[in-house]
């Protein structure tokens, strides 16, 4: 069982508000992330740029902070002239700036919280590809060699004081997998494992979500699963879908609607169903425990969601 403040986010009297998309929150800042390394370039060029995209989302209303590792691997920092000792050091410098916005929010508003919390995001290995092969999950790799790619990574992550973990944008069963194995063969703090999904029954990959869901049960380090960067009209029947296979907490933070095209690098198409209060109402009616935004979801939606009563 998790005692201490980790049982507040995912409890079953209470939901959860989660922070919304860091870059775009930190590309409303004016920061251009048109770089392979994406949010994860200012933590070398910026890093008071993401204390202060942190502290936006501590403001609207967010009780967890999603720290700026997503697109952070040591094979893209290498790229970049970073060496393995630097590169670690930029992984763990993510967590202690989001610690930092919440410490300059706690003192702002004279809050001593404790349950405001920072979690360590794991995206996904498409992520570190940076074209877009996170929305297919077609890799061309085995479970092992995922498994071996992420395995640095997650380790560094899990030691770097980070409340919890987030391995999110997840794209496919096999990368799921690759991941469970790591968590269930290691320590670190409590974990939630999320998912993109192409509709409310496949994963991007094309699995049938409930497989991808189940994974959880594997190990008491996943403390709850869910969807992000999925369209929201398909939020509803998803976590319905991750209810009937486990008991665990059920995360949920989708992005606007929109597609991104990673040829041109920008996001096409409309906002269709929205992160908005009466959405979130009917996912926490559906089993929901943590909500909030992802991709093209900023700080005013988070506000809404904050101020509203969902449960």
């Amino acid at each position: 069982m998790i005692t201490g403040p980790i049982r507040a986010p995912f409890s079953a009297s209470e939901v959860t508000i989660l922070d919304g998309g860091l870059a775009t929150e930190l590309e409303r800042r004016g920061n251009d992330l048109s770089d392979p390394l994406w949010s994860a370039r200012l933590l070398i060029e910026a890093p008071d740029e993401i204390v202060a995209a942190h502290q936006a989302y501590f403001r609207a209303g967010a009780r967890v902070a999603t720290t700026a590792s997503y697109q952070a691997s040591f094979d893209g920092f290498a790229a970049r002239g970073i060496d393995r000792a630097a590169a670690t050091a930029l992984f763990i410098r993510s967590v202690e700036l989001a610690a930092e916005g919440r410490r300059r929010h706690r003192a702002a508003t004279a809050q001593g919280d404790g349950r405001l919390l920072v979690a360590a995001s794991v995206g996904p290995y498409g992520a570190m590809l940076a074209d877009g092969s996170e929305y297919h999950g077609d890799y061309g790799l085995s479970v092992a060699e995922l498994a071996a790619w992420h395995k640095p990574r997650l380790a560094v992550l899990a030691a770097s004081g980070a409340d919890l973990l987030a391995i999110e944008t997840i794209p496919s069963l096999d990368e799921g997998r690759a991941l469970v194995e790591l968590l269930t063969t290691s320590t670190g703090p409590p974990t939630w494992l999320s998912f993109t999904c192409a509709d409310g029954t496949r994963t991007r990959h094309g699995e049938p979500v409930e497989a991808a869901f189940a994974l959880a049960e594997a190990t008491d380090r996943i403390v709850a699963v869910g969807i992000n960067c999925t369209a929201p009209e398909h939020a509803e029947e998803l976590v319905g879908r991750a209810r009937s296979v486990t008991d665990k907490a059920i995360v949920v933070y989708p992005n606007s609607g929109e597609r991104w095209d990673a040829r041109t690098r920008r996001w096409t198409g409309q906002v269709g169903a929205s992160v908005d209060p009466a959405s979130a109402r009917r996912w926490v009616a559906a089993g929901a425990r943590a909500v909030g935004g992802c991709c093209r979801v900023g700080p005013d939606r988070i506000t809404e969601l904050a101020e509203a009563s969902l449960g």
